[in-house]
């Protein structure tokens, strides 16, 4: 038999198996996320028709099923029966098994039917999660969508999560989101199988949790002046007189609408009721909780040192948070109440005679043992109650009360720590889980802290540090995701920084650690970007943008480009030029030669297609390329940029302050000589800067250029000046020095620091490039 016959016969059986319904799927064709612990294919499929029931013993699995079922009549028309028998076929059973693990799953699909097995509805939600991720994306569309095949694959999954613990945490406080939003989240959640949710309520910027008892927490702490057209850093106090227009709060009403609503989801709501510190906007409301009782204002920004916080000394504090706490544990049913514990400055604590009397009574040491007093005495309340206590990693200090769960953010260290002592742990750390970081280059990103968390690095992220002992590791619950909302201004937004990191990290907390890969991630995530699509969920696109490095060559003064994306073997291609970058531009295979000024395009294609947004820059070469630089003052050690010929090496700093192209002066101002190598016809030096005020970042207030041919005897020729200017954004800025034709060997370029901020604290001159034209 020669070739061509076997093809022949390989093309036919292939077609008569789906003529017949025997179609095969492979592995690459399953894109789940989180990836399943087991997958056995079979041949053939299950097809859905108004003849398919579905089959279930109770309520609680007609509930459960009910979401699917829905979905599929506004997708496909299609109108099922719920039946309590199962037919001889075309039906989808939840069957149960008391064998299971409560969040296990088995789902059989064969021809005739499709079972899903488990212990009880949080294994019956996540079966049918992935069936639905099994279904053509269409099942996500609120239409009817013609010409759709409505089909799924014959295989066997067996499935269970690998940790316990497996959230996000949204921060209310710094700006209010609604009870619609919340919603849709835990309906998120559990699409990627995520079982918790954690509300961050109060923190100094707002109260968002109704009290009964204390009304004041509201009507007044849960308001702020309106100061959205400032930086979040540099936002003026308020005074306690002025009246607070901005934010919101959640009655306990609606709290338990979404606490029944995530039950559903097998998502557990997990409130958090910060103390002692984050708590202004409480005592805005009650001055006297604090040390001295001084009425203060809940404050529109940033604030810190946190010095407003509640008095351990007086015992009207704990009947306060005692009564609080009552209130919140009849709206929330969560094994845990979360008290934060995090950042607190104890300098009122050092002087209040309330305070130093109870260190005295209590033979305490010191503030920081009367901050373990003060969470132990509240784990004792809240034990009495039969829940459990977590706090932030510095709950810690001074001695960990006797049954806490640590949550560690700040590293895995005190998360390490904990688990030594036989505590349980939930690792959050801000390198890999605060998804208030950037995600992408900070140029093309909308506002965010500063920090960098792309999503390949989420993804790289385990709970479990190789350190630690089996026993140790034991205590690790597993992980979160936090998303601080201090620039988080919108639903959009929000959902913009969860999202496709989330996914990410679902796959982290769910799947087993052999089985993560970060090429097969990547592929998978392309068939959740349709289903997003489809939902309407604004996710970033950011893990698709090109990133450029430069070297430059001191010799020859040209410059190599190397172009990076994060998804592994990119097809990225790129032009020179001003024409449009399409399938035909030139493939990127190695660091690109520039030798003069340039305008660069360059994207990420699939399918012969451009995806997310291009990259467009131009590459300005200017005399001064790759020339010898002396600096009076030698830049900050914190921020060296890319070495020695970084102010001149022509790749541009971004907004991302920590992108390695920025050289920074720490209250010093900038002085710096260029040595041209030879006189050189020069009529204009420009200056690139950046301000950020909210990070302490200010533009020089001067910008001096002289010049000399002798290195020693310098003539100022031109100068410009700059007053100081209230700046709400993060801002890049040329200054530009224009002066007659001259000639010259050296420059001296002289940029002044603004020396002291507003606020009273040192300052940062940042410069990314001289140019020298």
């Amino acid at each position: 038999m020669n070739k061509v016959d076997r093809l022949l016969i390989i093309v036919f059986i292939a077609v008569t198996n789906v003529c017949l319904g025997q179609k095969a799927f492979s592995q690459k064709e399953i894109q789940i996320i989180p990836k399943p612990n087991e997958m056995v294919f079979s041949d053939g499929v299950f097809e859905f028709s108004n003849e398919t029931e579905f089959v279930v013993s109770d309520d609680e699995q007609r509930g459960i099923a009910s979401t699917l079922i829905n979905k599929f009549e506004k997708a496909s028309g299609l109108k099922f029966d719920v039946v309590s028998k199962a037919p001889k076929s075309n039906f989808v059973q939840l069957k149960v098994n008391d064998s299971f693990k409560k969040e296990a799953y088995e789902l059989k699909v064969s021809k005739k039917s499709v079972v899903i097995t488990a212990k009880g509805s949080a294994g019956f939600i996540y079966g049918l999660e992935t069936m639905r991720q099994l279904l053509p994306v269409a099942i996500e569309s609120e239409m009817v969508v013609a010409n759709t095949i409505w089909e799924i694959p014959a295989i066997d999954i067996k499935d269970k999560p690998r940790f316990q613990w497996r959230g996000l945490m949204l921060d209310l406080s710094r700006h209010f989101f609604n009870k619609e939003y919340i919603l849709k989240t835990i309906d998120r959640l559990a699409m990627h199988k995520m079982n918790v949710l954690h509300l961050h309520l109060v923190d100094d910027q707002g109260w968002r949790i109704e009290i009964k008892k204390y009304p004041k927490l509201t009507e007044v702490g849960a308001w702020r002046v309106d100061q959205e057209d400032k930086a979040w850093d540099i936002r003026a106090v308020n005074s306690p007189t002025d009246k607070g227009t901005y934010g919101g709060f959640l009655t306990q009403k609606e709290l338990k609408e979404i606490v029944k609503y995530a039950q559903s989801k097998n998502v557990e709501i997990i409130p958090e009721i910060e103390m002692p510190a984050h708590v202004s906007s409480a005592i805005a409301a009650y001055p006297e909780l604090s040390c001295f009782g001084s009425a203060i204002g809940a404050p529109s920004g940033g604030v810190w040192p946190i010095t407003d916080i509640y008095c351990a000394g007086k015992e009207s504090t704990f009947n306060f948070l005692e009564n609080v706490l009552s209130e919140v544990m009849e709206i929330f049913p969560s094994q845990y109440i979360h008290i934060g514990g995090d950042e607190a400055t104890k300098d009122h604590w050092k002087t209040c005679p309330d305070c130093q009397k109870r260190i005295q009574e209590e033979g305490l040491k010191d503030v920081n043992e009367l901050q373990s007093y003060f969470i132990k005495r509240i784990e004792k309340f809240i034990i009495l109650n039969n829940k459990k206590l977590i706090g932030w990693d510095e709950i810690l200090e001074g001695g960990l009360a006797p049954e806490a769960t640590v949550m560690s953010w700040r590293g895995t260290k005190g998360g390490i720590e904990a688990a030594e002592q036989g505590h349980d742990v939930i690792m959050t750390p801000e390198s890999h889980c605060y998804f208030n970081f950037y995600q992408g280059p900070q140029n093309e990103e909308p506002l965010a802290f500063n920090g960098f968390l792309p999503l390949h690095k989420v993804y790289a992220f385990d709970p479990v540090v190789e350190s630690m002992t089996r026993a140790e590791a034991k205590h690790v619950l597993g992980g979160q995701a936090n998303l601080w909302s201090e620039y988080i201004t919108s639903d959009a937004l929000s959902e913009y920084m969860l999202f496709p990191r989330l996914a990410a990290l679902s796959e982290v907390l769910w799947s087993t650690k052999d089985s993560r890969n970060w090429e097969d991630f990547s592929i998978r995530l392309g068939a959740m970007f349709k289903r997003y699509d489809a939902l309407r969920i604004n996710y970033a696109k950011s893990a698709y943008m090109i990133t450029v490095s430069s070297i430059v060559n001191v010799d020859t003064k040209k410059v190599l480009l190397s172009l990076e994306n994060e998804f592994p073997n990119p097809d990225i291609r790129y032009l020179i030029g001003e024409k449009e970058i399409t399938e035909n531009a030139i493939k990127y295979t190695n660091p690109i030669e520039v030798k003069g000024t340039t305008l660069f395009k360059a994207s990420l294609f699939k399918d012969d297609k451009p995806v997310g947004k291009i990259f467009i820059d131009t590459i300005q070469f200017h005399k001064a390329v790759a020339s010898k630089l002396t600096f009076k003052i030698p830049f900050n050690d914190s921020y060296k940029g890319d070495g020695a010929l970084s102010l001149v090496n022509i790749i541009r700093g971004t907004k991302n302050f920590h992108d390695g192209q920025w050289q920074a002066w720490l209250k010093d101002d900038m002085e710096v000589v260029i040595d041209l190598k030879k006189e050189k016809e020069i009529q204009q030096v420009i200056l690139g800067s950046l301000e950020s005020q909210g990070s302490g970042i200010y533009f020089p207030t001067t910008v001096t250029v002289s010049i000399s041919n002798d290195n020693i005897n310098f003539i100022e020729v031109g100068k410009l000046t700059r007053a100081f200017a209230a700046n709400g954004n993060d801002e890049l800025k040329d200054f530009k020095i224009d002066f007659n034709k001259t000639k010259s060997r050296f420059l001296k370029v002289v940029a002044t620091n603004l020396k002291k901020s507003p606020t009273g604290g040192g300052t940062w001159l940042f410069v990314d490039e001289i140019q020298v034209n």
